[in-house]
């Protein structure tokens, strides 16, 4: 059986040591997340998943604005200075990829198809999914490293004044990305048997 996709699976990990030395330009990594996410599958052919593609000043002011909702919650000088310390490593790869689903087309689902209605927020949260993971995994493919965060809700309000983020979308993810500068760790694997049934 063919394997390329298996391989590219298998390069697509988490990466925490990112730079800045990409061999591509801004304008090719942007192309290449906006084709990705337009040919992710999506229920309905609904399309709900929106991207924010942040480089240079931009990427770094997400980071700082992360950085400035987190201090209020931190307790000691040593959660302060840890914290400060991971997101500088976010903020010194090349750039972020915000997430956000459109809310205004998953209501509009809602009340299209009613028999439906309760799916449809969870099936645009598998939109997600399939539009990060093709992401992830195509940015791999190019040599480009990433990671996925969450700092939603927290940052919701400064994110949408600062980037001018429509009302109806809701953030769902941070996904920065650069150069690898170190390589993930091994990884470990749970037993088979405990994660697979197949009938014959």
């Amino acid at each position: 059986m063919e394997n390329n996709f298996l391989n590219l699976q298998k390069n697509r990990r988490t990466i925490y040591a990112l730079g800045k030395n990409v061999k591509q330009d801004s304008d090719e990594i942007a192309d290449l997340i906006k084709e990705t996410i337009k040919q992710a599958p999506t229920p309905f052919n609904s399309q709900s998943t929106r991207a924010v593609i942040l480089f240079n000043n931009a990427h770094k002011k997400l980071w700082d604005i992360v950085l400035n909702n987190l201090k209020p919650h931190l307790k000691t000088e040593d959660a302060v200075k840890a914290t400060t310390e991971k997101i500088n490593g976010f903020s010194n790869s090349f750039g972020t990829v915000l997430y956000f689903t459109d809310m205004d087309v998953v209501h509009g689902l809602e009340e299209k198809f009613p028999a439906y209605a309760d799916n449809f927020y969870d099936w645009s949260e598998q939109s997600q999914g399939n539009a990060q993971y093709a992401v992830w995994t195509s940015l791999a493919e190019n040599g480009i490293g990433a990671n996925l965060q969450h700092y939603n809700p927290l940052i919701d309000e400064d994110v949408a004044k600062e980037f001018d983020i429509p009302a109806s979308w809701k953030l769902r993810g941070e996904m920065d990305f650069g150069s690898i500068e170190a390589p993930a760790g091994d990884k470990d694997y749970m037993d088979d048997e405990k994660r697979f049934k197949i009938f014959k």
